[in-house]
């Protein structure tokens, strides 16, 4: 099991990207437009890294739901590669079946 702390922090940071979603989209709409004057784009830059760090979807990490474990993580099952096995082994994933040979 990870740490609460981390878990939380992860939580906070999903809530601050969603936000600052919006205002983060129109401050890079006028930062990447060309026809714009290079003042109004420079200003929007600073704007943009004014906001907070948290703020940004890049610093999002994925983790287990169950666990937190940030590794072995499997996006399609939002879980990772031990829970994965354990769920699976016990039949409570449908359609996943334990192989052998």
């Amino acid at each position: 099991m990870a740490k609460k702390a981390m878990v939380e922090r992860e939580l906070k940071r999903q809530r601050l990207v969603a936000q600052y979603a919006a205002k983060r989209a129109a401050l890079k709409e006028i930062a990447n437009d060309e026809e714009r004057p290079m003042e109004e784009r420079f200003k929007a830059r600073l704007k943009l890294a004014k906001l907070p760090r948290n703020s940004s979807p890049t610093r999002l990490h994925n983790r287990c739901q169950l666990t937190g474990r940030p590794k072995a993580y499997y996006r399609k099952l939002k879980l990772s590669r031990i829970k994965l096995r354990d769920l699976a082994s016990n039949g409570q994933i449908p359609g996943m079946v334990k192989s052998s040979w």
